[in-house]
């Protein structure tokens, strides 16, 4: 047949197999994200009991540095979890186009190169905010001095 498309459809799979390694790896991280959120809002949950059932102000008072702390830590894991599904949707998006682009010979090399970017821009932010959310439970979690020493 003269009019039909001669589209090498290995070819253009082939070219989708890096972004769809790049799915999986983002799919890894929101199971991470997602888990850290749980484990942040149960620990969440106990403190806001704790503070329900103080008796005393300096009671409840006391808790407020936790609570502010899980309040940040959940925003960072959301805002990372928001910049993670992102990505994925850019990358979904970037396939699309290169299908698109080979199925209708037209060169779709900008949207795709832009796409990409794009990409690596949201999951580097996705990065940094877990890497914030990292850090600020770690400084949140203040063991003491006496339990670190022998004796």
């Amino acid at each position: 047949m003269d009019g039909a498309l001669n589209i090498d459809v290995p070819q253009i799979v082939q070219l989708a197999i890096a972004p769809v390694f790049l799915i999986a790896g983002i799919g890894n991280l929101l199971n991470v994200l997602t888990s850290r959120l749980a484990r942040v809002v149960d620990r969440g949950r106990v403190v806001a009991a704790a503070m329900d059932g103080a008796v005393s102000q300096d009671e409840r008072d006391s808790w407020r540095p936790e609570m502010a702390g899980i309040d940040r830590r959940v925003r960072l894991i959301n805002l990372a979890i928001t910049l993670s599904t992102v990505a994925m949707l850019l990358v979904c998006l970037l396939i699309s186009a290169m299908f698109l682009g080979e199925i209708a010979r037209l060169d779709f090399t900008i949207p795709v190169v832009v796409l990409f970017v794009a990409t690596m821009i949201a999951l580097i932010a996705a990065l940094l905010a877990f890497l914030a959310e990292v850090r600020t439970a770690t400084r949140l979690l203040a063991i003491p001095t006496r339990l670190l020493k022998g004796g």
